[in-house]
């Protein structure tokens, strides 16, 4: 039996049964992370705190003897004004309907749903006769990330790729039984999960995309081969009855955000991967349970039909999963890649920055709890072109460089960081940070730690090396004209809980989170390759009518509410987007899209874009100047529901089952429209 929380303790408002399919239960279990490693910043504030007098002197000297670049303080006055290019809309309110609602003059069409063929002669989806070897060539569940990957100049053929995160096989199911599962619908779920591709079709003058049939369509399922590369490749702790290579890993699970590559690749992040493994129990190992990996039957009894998901037989699968995936949709032929430099935890995404000198930098968030930020940097240079072999040789940087894990130090006395959200007195949660070196190549910076064990166990080397424990980090994207890093920190609901769990802290200032932050993070000088840098939290989210909110110093009582940041993504005009995952956190309403500009009078101005069907989450944001796509995941998960009692009829309507899709939004009216907002 799971003993469910106080609602106020709760992650978010999410159904049951989402929290159970999608992370397995995380929030309802102990958080994995129980190292003791200070947070310096409390230990930078207290040596602050004890030369009172000399606080503004301490500070900026603290800052000036690093080389960082001030933090400008948001200006409090009204900033109101015409919207910056690409925002010019009229925010969508907040509401409960069970539709895709978009702001007045814009229009919307679903491109692409579960089930929905990808493959000549596959037949039309049919809810009650699913087969796995259908699926295998259908659309899969859950959409998370998305990308759209131009054919042509003007943008009129695309290649789309989805992640399908995870499957919720009561929704999938009609009469479906937990406790026993059939095989078929195990392999159906096998085949759900993934990565798709397919080409669609915009058409001329508006936003509508229309799949079509090409060679370029795939599906990448959990019986899918992957390549493992990168220096733990080999390693004796990825090696199988199997695959006793240690090379070879079939299928990629929980894939939930990603990025888009500049040399045209997608990386997808492997993230909430503990759950699918039984009998951990077996095994007394604590560096499973630094993972999550507990217990012993799990919730889909995925090891009752393949011995790979018990780890009473083969312990070493679980390693196999939780790396950054980098496949190639431009090549048919090519077979995807784990790419273990980057380490191995929970990632939430991998999105690449290109320094001056044609190096690549990767920035990951560990998305739970108490979890940290990385940051990684290849040996090798990029080669410019679209060429084939260009691609090879750029697949490869990510398979040589050094890992690290960013340490993130405050500037304010530890009194005026209560844990309420309450600004400080120099007004920004802000500071500065270092990136601290985990491991590069067969050499291991962290000291009883070889190099593959900490490629495999990256979380112990964070623990080891006193990395900065953050609220749930999930997608991280640099700001493709000034390089700043934004993050959005989704919420902590365990920080600052009675017991050992760590309070608040200056990026993450409130405790009991259950709403997040945005945090933005300058290199030195702006150089991708620096090892410090200064930060500050853009967005404190939530209620702007609650006082521990808190909107890059724009009038508050002029922005729309959020919670739960999630996925971050640019437009062309460098205009942030942020969508939510709230699970109705704010007065029960329906997550959304948001932009906001991060620069100029209008810094801080969020407006919400869109929102989605009730009990769903937005996804994978793709802005461009014709249109936006979003994924919306897990429409109608809301208690109570099943494919047997659906509480949701998005998106074909009458008695239908709800079924996961991408929407892509435009403005009407126009015959050649040039931009989202304008």
């Amino acid at each position: 039996m799971r003993h469910l929380p106080l609602l106020s303790n709760h992650a978010s408002n999410r159904a049951a049964l989402t929290c159970e399919y999608r992370c397995g239960d995380a929030c309802f279990h102990d958080v994995p992370n129980t190292s003791a490693n200070d947070y310096l910043g409390d230990v930078v504030r207290q040596l602050i705190s004890r030369r009172t007098a000399m606080k503004a002197g301490a500070v900026v000297a603290f800052g000036a003897a690093a080389g960082l670049p001030a933090v400008a303080v948001a200006d409090p006055v009204d900033r109101g004004g015409k919207a910056p290019r690409g925002l010019d809309f009229t925010p969508v309110a907040p509401n409960q309907l069970d539709a895709v609602v978009v702001p007045e003059g814009y229009q919307q069409h679903v491109v692409i749903r579960w089930g929905d063929p990808l493959f000549p002669g596959v037949p039309e989806f049919d809810f009650d006769h699913q087969t796995a070897a259908l699926q295998e060539r259908r659309f899969g569940f859950n959409c998370d990330f998305a990308a759209l990957l131009p054919q042509d100049p003007l943008g009129l053929v695309n290649l789309l790729v989805t992640n399908h995160e995870y499957t919720t096989e009561p929704m999938m199911f009609r009469g479906y039984s937990a406790d026993n599962p059939t095989e078929e619908q195990v392999r159906i779920a096998w085949a759900a999960h993934g990565l798709s591709v397919v080409m669609v079709k915009r058409t001329p003058f508006s936003g509508k995309l229309t799949p079509s049939f090409s060679r370029y369509n795939r599906r990448f399922t959990m019986t899918t081969p992957f390549e493992v590369r990168g220096p733990a490749a080999d390693s004796d702790l990825l090696k199988t009855s199997v695959d006793p290579t240690g090379k070879r890993v079939l299928g990629t699970l929980n894939n939930c955000a990603g990025g888009v590559t500049p040399w045209g690749t997608i990386l997808s992040g492997e993230e909430n991967f503990n759950q699918y493994f039984g009998n951990a129990a077996t095994r007394n190992d604590p560096r499973l349970t630094r993972y999550g990996v507990t217990g012993t039957a799990t919730t889909r009894k995925w090891e009752r039909f393949d011995k790979r998901f018990d780890l009473a037989q083969e312990p070493n699968e679980v390693n196999r999963f939780g790396w950054v995936v980098e496949l190639d949709p431009n090549d048919p032929d090519s077979t995807p890649v784990k790419h273990t430099a980057l380490g191995r935890f929970k990632h939430e995404c991998a999105n690449i920055r290109v320094a001056d000198d044609g190096r690549i930098v990767a920035y990951s968030g560990d998305d739970e709890r108490f979890e940290y930020i990385y940051k990684f940097i290849s040996n090798g240079k990029m080669r410019k072109g679209g060429s084939k072999a260009a691609r090879r040789h750029n697949m490869t940087l990510l398979d040589d460089g050094t890992l690290y894990v960013g340490r993130f130090t405050g500037d304010s006395p530890p009194a005026e960081i209560d844990g309420t959200g309450k600004l400080p007195s120099d007004g920004n949660f802000d500071g500065s940070g270092e990136w601290i070196p985990l491991a590069a190549g067969n050499r291991s910076f962290v000291p009883g730690m070889t190099a593959e064990e900490v490629y495999v166990f990256t979380r112990l080397a964070g623990d080891k090396v006193g990395a900065t424990k953050m609220d749930r980090p999930e997608d991280i994207q640099a700001h493709p004209k000034t390089g700043v890093v934004y993050c959005a920190l989704s919420n902590n609901v365990d920080r600052g809980k009675p017991g050992s769990k760590e309070g608040a802290t200056e990026p993450n200032p409130r405790v009991l989170n259950k709403h997040g932050q945005v945090l933005e993070l300058t290199e030195r000088r702006g150089d991708a390759l620096a090892l410090t840098f200064s930060w500050n939290l853009f967005l404190v989210c939530g209620d702007p009518a609650a006082p521990d909110t808190y909107f890059a110093g724009f009038p508050k009582d002029q922005v729309s509410p959020i919670s739960s940041p999630d996925n971050v993504a640019f437009d062309p005009h460098g205009n942030l987007w942020i969508s939510s995952d709230s699970g109705a956190a704010l007065n029960g309403n329906n997550d959304g899209l948001f932009g906001v500009p991060v620069s100029g009078p209008q810094r801080g101005h969020l407006k919400q874009f869109l929102t989605v069907p009730r009990g769903a989450e937005t996804c994978g944001p793709v802005i461009t100047e014709r249109v936006v796509t979003v994924c919306v995941q897990h429409p109608g998960e809301v208690d109570g529901a099943t494919a047997d009692n659906p509480a949701s009829h998005w998106p074909d309507g009458g008695t239908s089952q709800p079924r996961p899709s991408v929407v892509a939004v435009w403005k009407q009216g126009r015959r050649q429209p040039d931009e989202i907002g304008s």
